[in-house]
C-alpha cells in the first residue's frame, strides 16, 4: 500500500529510534522457570464483550504456551475513567515482576502529552510488550442520522459516545472538530464500546467516537453487515482495506503543514491502536520473554485463525517498535501540542 510523504515521516523516524532500542539495548539471561507455577493476569480498562476484551481474551488463550514454565493466564477487566483507573492499578499497584499486563488504553497517548491529569506514571516508564494492529480507527454514525458524510457533520451538531476523556473516541472527534470545522459534540460516561453501540443502536447517541473498523466487524457484526455504521473519516498511517472510499484524515488537510503536523500526531496515536504494556521496572530478562511470546503469538496459526473468525485484524507491533512510537508521540513538537490540547479543552 502507498503511503503519503506525511506517514513515510511517521514512519521512518520511529524506525530510527526502533534500531537505537534494539542497538542500544542490554542483554540478560533469562531464568527458563521463571513464570512456573504463576498467573500471568492481562488487564482492559474495558467492560466484557469488547474488542478490547476479545484480544486479551484471544492473546490469554495462547500466549502461556510461548512462556517458560506455561503459566495460567486469565483476564481482568477495570473499566472506568475513561483507562485512567486500569492504567494507574498497573503503574502503582500490579506487580512488576512480569505476570501483570495491561492493554492500554489507546487514548492515553494522546492525553498525557497534553493534559496529562489524572496518570499516576509516564507511559515512557511503562515496559512495552507489543501492538496488536496499527490499523486506522474510524468515525462513524449510525445509518439512521441525517449525516452521511464528513462535509455534513460541518453543519449538523453530531453526538458521539466516549468512555472517558482521557481516552482515544474522545480526543480524536475533538481534533477532527479542529481541523476541519466540523460539530462532533462528545457525549461521556459510557463503560465501554459495546455500551455506546448500544446507546447508537437505540438512538441515544449518533455516533461513536473512535474504532478500528475490524474490531466493529468483530464484536458488531450484525451492524456491519445491515451497513448500519456509516463511517465518515478514517485515523491512522493508512486507510482500511475495507474502507477504500472513507477518506483518511492526512488526507482532508494535505497542503496545510500546520494541520498536516496535527493530523500526523492523532495518526500515529491511532496506529498504537491496542498496545500491551507491563508496569514500570519490569525486570529485562521477563521483558525479553514477554516480547518473545508477545511476537511468537501474533503469528501462532491457532491464534490467527481465532482471530480472523471473531473478524479481529492482526497487524502488530513488537515491543521495541511499540515503545519508539510511544516515545515519539511523548515527543511531540509544543507547538502542535499545543494546537490538540486547544481542541481537546475548547469542549469542556
Amino acid at each position: 500500500m502507498t503511503r503519503a510523504p506525511t506517514t513515510a515521516r511517521i514512519v521512518s523516524s520511529v524506525g530510527a529510534l526502533v534500531g537505537h532500542l534494539v542497538v542500544n539495548g542490554p542483554a540478560h539471561a533469562a531464568d527458563p522457570h521463571v513464570f512456573s507455577g504463576k498467573t500471568l493476569s492481562i488487564a482492559t480498562h474495558t467492560a466484557p464483550g469488547g474488542g478490547y476484551d476479545l484480544l486479551a481474551r484471544l492473546t490469554a488463550q495462547t500466549i502461556g504456551r510461548f512462556l517458560p514454565g506455561e503459566p495460567r493466564v486469565i483476564v481482568v477487566n477495570l473499566p472506568g475513567a475513561g483507562g485512567l483507573r486500569v492504567f494507574n492499578h498497573a503503574a502503582r499497584l500490579a506487580p512488576r515482576d512480569g505476570t501483570y499486563l495491561i492493554v492500554v488504553p489507546q487514548g492515553l497517548t494522546v492525553h498525557e502529552p497534553t493534559v496529562g491529569t489524572g496518570m499516576q506514571a509516564s507511559l515512557r516508564e511503562m515496559s512495552w510488550i507489543g501492538n496488536f494492529s496499527k490499523a486506522a480507527n474510524v468515525l462513524v454514525v449510525w445509518h439512521t442520522s441525517s449525516i452521511s458524510t464528513i462535509e455534513q457533520a460541518k453543519q449538523y451538531e453530531v453526538t458521539v459516545g466516549s468512555t472517558g476523556p482521557a481516552s482515544i473516541d474522545s480526543a480524536l472527534p475533538l481534533i477532527v472538530n479542529s481541523l476541519m470545522g466540523t460539530k462532533f459534540k462528545v457525549v461521556y460516561g459510557y463503560e465501554g464500546g459495546s455500551r455506546i453501540n448500544v446507546a447508537m443502536e437505540r438512538g441515544e447517541l449518533h455516533g461513536r467516537g473512535s474504532n478500528t473498523w475490524s474490531s466493529y466487524s468483530a464484536t458488531f457484526a450484525d451492524a456491519v453487515r445491515g451497513n448500519k455504521l456509516v463511517p465518515l473519516v478514517q485515523v491512522g498511517l493508512a486507510k482500511d482495506d475495507a474502507l477504500p472510499n472513507t477518506p483518511l484524515l492526512t488526507d482532508l488537510v494535505r497542503g496545510d503543514s500546520a494541520k498536516e503536523q496535527v493530523a500526523e500526531f492523532i495518526s500515529l496515536a491511532a496506529a498504537l491502536s491496542r498496545p500491551v504494556a507491563g508496569p514500570p521496572d519490569v525486570p529485562l530478562d521477563r521483558l525479553a520473554l514477554l516480547r518473545d511470546a508477545f511476537s511468537k503469538t501474533m503469528t501462532d496459526s491457532v491464534f490467527r485463525s481465532a482471530a480472523t473468525k471473531s473478524g479481529l485484524e492482526i497487524d502488530p507491533m513488537s515491543g521495541e517498535e511499540t515503545e519508539a512510537a510511544v516515545k515519539k508521540m511523548l515527543s511531540t513538537p509544543k507547538e502542535v501540542l499545543a494546537t490538540v490540547k486547544a481542541a481537546i479543552e475548547l469542549a469542556k
